[in-house]
This record gives C-alpha cells, structure tokens and sequence, in this order.
C-alpha cells in the first residue's frame, strides 16, 4: 500500500500534506485581504497566510484534518487556485471526505465570499491505486483569499502522513499537530533548516500515546541549488516512517515478483517477437544481441511520460499500442533480452525527482521505475532504459547515475541492493578566429560532444528547433552572432554529436589604445552556478566530466598583446578536480588551451566551501580577458 500522501498541484509540483480548524473557515482578517506582498518575500506572486494540520486516531484509523488558506497578490499567482489532491483511493485504502473550498474577496468595504459548488469538485482515476480530486476555485482575481478544507482518513494505523512547511511559494504560517499511540511505533525524521516557532511533545492518556505540535512562520519559497543530488529532498519538512522489524529489500524483491502486475508480466509473450528473437540470435556476441534488442525496443515504443515499479495496460497492450509506462517498455526489453539468452537482471530503482531511496525503510512502495540490468562477462555490463530515445545500450542513462537500486533475478528469485556508477562525457571544443581593427572577432567553432554531452545538445536543440537553439547560444554569449549551424551525427549514437558555426563576435569597445576580448565562447561555462555562500544540499554534476577548450585568435592589424593570462594549474585538495590554462603568442596569432577533469560526481554540502572556492577561482581565469594595445 502506498504511503500516506498529498500530491498538491499548485501549479508547481511540490508535494504538501495536512489539516484544519474547528470553524468551517474561521474569520478572515480584512487585512489578510488589503496585503498587496509578502513582507518576507516581496517579490512573490501568492503567499500561503496559513497551512494546518491535526492528525488524530480513532481506534487504528489515521484521520487528518486540513486548512489552508492563500493570498493571491497578481495575476501571475492565480495559478494555485488549481487544485489537485492524489491519494491512494481506488481500492479505499484512503478516503477523502468534507471538502469545503471558497473564494474571499473585498468588494469596497464588505467581505464577499464566493463558495465552490461541489459539483466543480471531480475525481479521477490516475492509475490502479490511484485516484486525484481536482477543483478550481471561482471567481479568483488579483487580491482574492482562496481556502480549502477536508478530512483524509484511512483505515491502517501505520500509514501516517508527512508535512511539509515548506512549498513553491511562501509560507506566513505552517503547523502540523500530530497524535500518536503506543500500537505503532513510528521514527521521526526533521528536515529543518530555520527556527520553529512551536516545537512542543506532551503525553496522551486516551489512546495511550504521544502528541507533538511543530509550527513554522515565514518559511521562504523553496528554491533549487545548482547541481543538486535529489531537489525534492531539501524541503523543510517531518517525515514519519513505521518501523518495520525484520522485513528486508529480499522480502521487497519478493513482493514485486509476486504482483500480478509486475511478476506475471514478465513471462508474457508479445506479438511478433519470433522474429526479433531471430534476428538477435543470428548476431554473432552477446554485445551485438543487447544493442539490436535495445535499439529495436527503443526505437518502436513511446514512453507516456509515467513512472510506476509497476504495468498499468500491461506489455501486450503497450507492445500493440506502442505506448507504456517505463516498467511497461522496460519489461518488453527484459523479456526480449532473456528469451535471446542473455545474462538479464531487473533494476527497481526510485528516479531522482522522487526522491533518495531511503535503505533503512525496505519496502516497495519507494520505487517508482523499472529497468534493465545485462551482464556479458566480469567486465561488461550495461544498465537499459529503452523509455528514453536518447539513451544508449552502453552508457548508464545519466538520470540514473548515483541511485540505488534493487536487482532482482526472477528465475532464482535472487536479490542484491547496488550503487549505479557515473560515467564519462567529453567535450571538445576549437575554435579559430581573427580579429579586425573594428573589434570584431570572425571565425569558426566546432564542438564534439560524447555521451552525457552528446544527449544535452541534442535533447536541447530537440526542445527549442535550431532557431531558437541559436538564439540561445548567442544570449549566452553577449556580443555574439551565429551567422549558420550545421549539426551533425544526430541520428547515429555511436558517434560524437558534432556542431559547426560561423559566427561574429563583438569584443567589448575599444578604450583608447586599448581592445579586450574574452575568449571564454562556446563553452556553455560563463557563469559561476557556485555563488552562494552557504549551501542546503548536496552537490551532485551526475558524470565525470572533461572538458578541452581549444582557441586560435589571429591579432588585428595594428595591435599587439599588451596583458596575456598566465599559464596556470591548479586543482582540489584531494585532486577530483583539475584546472589547467595554457596561454601563448606566436607569429601574431593568440594560442588559448583550457581543460576540465572531474575525478569524482559527488560531494556533501560540507565540502561546498572548498569547493566554491576553487569554482571561483577557475570561472575568473576563464572569463580573464586578453589585453591588446595599440603598436
């Protein structure tokens, strides 16, 4: 069964869970409704006045009653008047009940309140466990109050909600008042990162138990750091797990293996598959079985945008329909690959976007992906996902590098908890110019992307079309004019992604005798993404990069170099990282050579200041200028 959760769609996607009050709404401040920002914030377009919650048991039933109420401050903030409330509802494992929801506005001197009709308030399926209640709220404009309440209950003691202060706008207040007994025994974990305004325990004597009030005021908007590990496990938040003595990531391993959905999957044929089946075994090694296979998968199915550990239509269905869920395709993978008699394990794994993979918590319920594991010998071994059209047979998809992951070996029922690890991406980028007296630099790039790299560019220039690719390389690069692209190898991944432009430059403008020029282009490496001085999460850049920037500058007529960069290297204490900068002269032509190499992907918070330290360092060499001057 899944845990006790509220997937709030507030136009952002943070999840939030909760609570209420006594009063259906309780007396709105006509002040709450004058505000025009958020003193803490003002540059926000809602704010959350208040966000509480009580959690209550009756006999082993949990029951949680919530109140939220929210300051719309503009037109741009009208979007959390959109409501979406998941649950796990479709075989009544969770029941919500009592929604009241109304729009408050001040119309001259009165109060005008304007509430829902329940007819507007509409369930829907999400997927075999899942259901979503969605409303929007009525007549919402610039200054209106929107509130919400309801009760969320279910029927298994150990199924207890999270809270979290903290969301996609700004918090004024945020309580959560949480009652617990004896029969459950649940470990507490706190993500906090400012001072609570409450923090209070108290016994209980009917049930036995405990009560705990936590409450937070002025809780910031929460905000992503670049090159974070997991980004939504940073919210200020309590989370509840149940304590489960003696249960293992086997008897997890198990329980997937065992659901119809899942298990029974795996042995299902597909139409037409005689003749994959075929043509694998006509190749001659494994390797070239794994790629034909993994290309075929790929290359036919449509991933639908959804991650479930389990299959929604099932791999016949999604086969014929050539659309699934990325368990559905993956499983289609698996059972292609072990009927070729391939070495072929199953990866259950939870994507980074749900969240770190708690070890210590071995249940089912924390994946959310499914995907494929090869071995050919004691050297080569190849993690699939086929979901993705960019993914390559014999690189680990870069979204999975650093997770966990359960392998499951469905014929002996074998289980192994393991670590996928980062690979390599290199860059290489060259680029020859010449300068005029103008101060217009005129010349030619070329970058070779591997890899990691490689899928960056292309899924780009995918999203955005080459106009708009080029506009955002130029935005990029201030003073920079692309006059044509070419790209090529986009089809063919086992090639670097090459890309060619012709461009101009405008050097900044002449100081007298003197011209400057920053010959950090191309780079994708302008910006420093290390500015803050402290640091919420772990620093995590997902592969081992390389980087080799390469440039020839011809000088323009009538100049000569005044100040050169010197050649330097320099690296982290424990040398993960590299920096080396050559800069020389000959015969009228500026010789530049900078590389980057990443030893090591991930590192703590704590190693954050040594590491800002050195990024500042290496982007103020790299966007150093050259000095010319008049001769």
């Amino acid at each position: 069964m899944k845990k006790f959760y509220v997937l709030f769609t507030v136009l952002f996607l943070i999840n939030n869970h909760a609570k209420a009050q006594t009063e259906p709404y309780g007396k709105i401040d006509t002040g709450d409704l004058k505000i025009t920002f958020c003193d803490f914030e003002k540059d926000a377009n809602a704010m959350v006045l208040f966000d509480r919650a009580i959690v209550t048991y009756k006999f082993s039933s949990v029951i949680m009653e919530r109140h939220k109420r929210i300051k719309i401050f503009n037109d741009k903030g009208k979007d959390v008047a959109n409501i979406r409330i998941e649950y796990a509802g479709v075989n009544h494992d969770e029941e919500i009940t009592d929604i009241e929801a109304e729009t408050i506005n001040l119309n001259g001197k009165s109060i005008e309140y304007t509430i829902i009709d329940p007819k507007l308030i509409y369930t829907e399926a999400v997927d075999k466990e899942t259901k979503a209640i969605i409303f929007t709220f009525p007549n919402v404009k610039s200054g209106s109050v929107i509130e919400f309440k309801y009760k969320r209950s279910t029927p298994y003691g150990y199924n207890y909600p999270d809270w979290f202060f903290q969301t996609s706008i700004p918090s004024r207040y945020s309580e959560f008042d949480a009652s617990f007994i004896n029969d459950y025994k649940f470990s507490l974990f706190t993500k906090i990162y400012q001072p609570l305004v409450k923090d209070t325990a108290m016994l209980r004597t009917d049930p036995k138990g405990t009560r705990h009030i936590w409450a937070m005021a002025n809780i910031k908007t929460y905000k992503e750091e670049p090159f974070m590990d997991y980004p939504g496990d940073y919210l200020q938040c309590i989370l509840t797990r149940i304590e489960h003595k003696g249960r293992t990531w086997i008897q997890a391993g198990g329980s997937m293996l065992d659901d119809a959905d899942f298990g029974n999957e795996i042995k299902k044929s597909i139409s037409k598959e005689e003749g994959i089946i075929s043509k694998a075994n006509s190749l001659k090694t494994d390797e070239e079985k794994i790629a034909y296979i993994f290309d075929t998968v790929k290359s036919a199915m449509k991933w639908n945008k959804t991650d479930r550990w389990y299959c929604v239509d099932g791999i016949r269905k999604a086969w014929d329909k050539k659309t699934g869920n990325s368990t559905e395709i993956n499983l289609i993978l698996y059972h292609l690959l072990a009927t070729a008699n391939i070495d072929t394990y199953l990866l259950a794994v939870r994507t980074r976007d749900f969240g770190k993979l708690d070890i210590a918590y071995p249940t089912l319920t924390q994946f959310n992906k499914t995907i494929v594991f090869c071995k050919v010998d004691s050297t080569k071994k190849y993690v699939l996902d086929a979901s993705d059209k960019l993914n390559t047979y014999d690189t680990v998809p870069l979204d999975l590098i650093g997770l966990y992951a359960l392998s499951i070996e469905a014929v002996s029922r074998k289980y192994d908890m393991l670590t996928l690890k980062p690979g390599n991406t290199r860059e290489v980028t060259l680029i020859n110019g010449s300068i005029n007296a103008d101060g217009k630099l005129e010349g030619t790039t070329q970058i070779s992307s591997s890899t990691y790299s490689r899928k960056k560019y292309i899924e780009r220039y995918n999203e955005l079309g080459e106009k708009k690719y080029t506009d955002e390389l130029q935005k990029d690069n201030e003073g920079l004019k692309i006059a044509s692209i070419k790209i090529e190898n986009i089809q063919n991944d086992t090639l670097p992604l090459n890309q060619t432009f012709d461009f101009t430059y405008k050097l900044t403008d002449p100081d007298g005798d003197y011209m400057y020029f920053n010959t950090n282009l191309f780079t994708g490496l302008r910006t420093n993404p290390f500015l803050n001085e402290t640091r919420v999460s772990n620093i995590d850049f997902g592969c081992l990069y390389n980087y080799s920037i390469n440039g020839r500058y011809k000088l323009p007529p009538g100049y000569k170099t005044d100040a050169l960069p010197k050649s330097v290297s320099m690296q982290m204490p424990d040398k993960c990282i590299a920096f080396k900068r050559f800069v020389a002269e000959q015969d009228g032509i500026i010789i530049i050579h900078y590389t980057i190499d990443y030893k090591r992907s991930l590192f703590s918070k704590d190693e954050y200041p040594a590491l800002r330290d050195f990024f500042k360092k290496m982007f103020d060499m790299l966007n150093e200028p050259v000095v010319l001057k008049k001769s």
